[in-house]
């Protein structure tokens, strides 16, 4: 099992920058996949990015390629996720998640498929 914290969430104008952090424990974690999720009120969690566990390949929902850059300290156990050019359609509580499952695009998508989840951090972003 992998216990995971997110900070780094906060409220800025569009355009800033932010860096979220994903720290994980538990020996696990370097073998795991990890991505981050979002959710806003009165929707369903969506997929932000993703990185696999080997930390050479990310992966991105379309709304935010070219904006969010995900990567992964294997010493640190951490995770990053540097989101750029913010919009407030970037609102929403952040969730770190890891899991250990094969690799390709689409099953990096499903929440379903990770099994340890932190406590989510919040970002808003004014206009």
């Amino acid at each position: 099992q992998v216990q995971l914290v997110e900070s780094g969430g906060g409220l800025v104008q569009a355009g800033a920058s932010l860096r979220l952090s994903c720290a994980a424990s538990g020996r696990a974690f370097n073998s795991s996949n990890v991505a981050w999720f979002r959710e806003v009120p009165g929707k369903e969690r969506e997929f932000v990015a993703g990185i696999n566990w080997r930390g050479d390949t990310p992966y991105y929902a379309d709304a935010v390629k070219g904006r969010f850059a995900i990567s992964r300290d294997t010493a640190k156990n951490t995770v990053f996720l540097q989101m750029n050019i913010l919009k407030p359609e970037d609102t929403a509580v952040y969730f770190c998640a890891a899991g250990r499952f094969f690799v390709i695009a689409h099953f990096m998508t499903q929440q379903r498929l990770y099994g340890d989840w932190g406590q989510g951090t919040q970002v808003t972003v004014s206009s």
